[in-house]
């Protein structure tokens, strides 16, 4: 009887479990910052806004409108992208997205409607949370227009009645 030499799968088999692993690891971090963002939307609801302290002054924040991406949401000359809060628009394909409320107003009149109330326009806003890499904010111009209830009030947009109850629009 003849027996085959040993070889040992040693080396070999710890280069597949660190490889495994690794992948692994990867996997878990690349689902963990794919999901951050979304920690605000999906996470548990805020307390009552009575229970809540309002933001300090400092809290604010100004935005010169560089650019209306659509209905819901632009970027400020800084670079920083802003969303409404609690506002819903269709999107610049008119569709959408699942689970959002969808108004039958079009993308565009609601992009054009943004356009109309921010663009080139300084607003001062007061951060909400976070919606994927923007900032979700109530946003004010210098004539105290809020534009998330604008936005609602011209039809082009809907309230989300999940957020508007953490934060709500249209307050005096």
């Amino acid at each position: 009887m003849r027996l085959k030499p040993y070889r040992s799968a040693g080396p070999r088999r710890r280069g597949r479990r660190t490889v495994a692993l690794t992948t692994l690891l990867g996997a878990a971090a690349v689902l963990t910052a794919l999901n951050w963002p979304m920690a605000d939307a999906a996470g548990p609801a805020s307390p009552p806004a009575s229970a809540r302290p309002s933001l300090p002054p400092e809290a604010t924040f100004l935005c010169d409108v560089a650019h209306v991406n659509d209905g819901d949401t632009l970027r400020c000359k800084d670079g920083l992208k802003v969303r409404l809060h609690a506002v819903a628009a269709r999107e610049a394909d008119e569709t959408c997205s699942p689970g959002h409320p969808c108004p039958s107003a079009s993308g565009a009149s609601a992009t054009a409607t943004l356009n109309r109330l921010a663009a080139g326009k300084r607003l001062t806003c007061v951060p909400t949370g976070r919606s994927y890499k923007r900032i979700t904010a109530i946003c004010r111009t210098s004539d105290n227009e809020e534009v998330n209830c604008a936005m609602v009030r011209s039809g082009t947009t809907l309230i989300w009645d999940r957020f508007d109850r953490q934060r709500p629009l249209c307050s005096r």
